[in-house]
Order: C-alpha cells, then sequence, then structure tokens
C-alpha cells in the first residue's frame, strides 16, 4: 500500500504493524539540544502524521 506524507510523496508500506511501531517511537524523538528545537518541531509533525495515517489505515482494514 501506498501513503502520502506530509510533503506528498508517495512512501510504499509493506508491512503495515511494523510502520505503525517505527513511527511511534520516531514521534517521539527529539535532540537533547535545545539549538534543535525547531527541527524536532517539524520532525514530530512529520512522524505524528504519518503514524495518524497508518493507525487509521489499520483501524479500517479491522473494521471490514
Amino acid at each position: 500500500m501506498k501513503v502520502t506524507d506530509l510533503n506528498g510523496c508517495l512512501i510504499e508500506v509493506t508491512n503495515l504493524d511494523e510502520a505503525i511501531g517505527i513511527t511511534a517511537q520516531y514521534k517521539e524523538y527529539s535532540h537533547e539540544d535545545k539549538n534543535y528545537s525547531e527541527l524536532d518541531k517539524r520532525q514530530k509533525a512529520y512522524w505524528t502524521d504519518m503514524y495518524e495515517k497508518l493507525t487509521a489505515i489499520k483501524e479500517r482494514l479491522n473494521n471490514n
């Protein structure tokens, strides 16, 4: 399956459960150095968006 990311790029997902696990971890990462706070905000938004899209797909598949 393919998912459109926050930047409009198509991302191919071959293992939905694994992708959900990875995005759940990535959305929690941040640098200890606060000089990266703007990057961390963008990265968190990206991974949170992907996580929400993937979990919505899983929910739809489970309901069918």
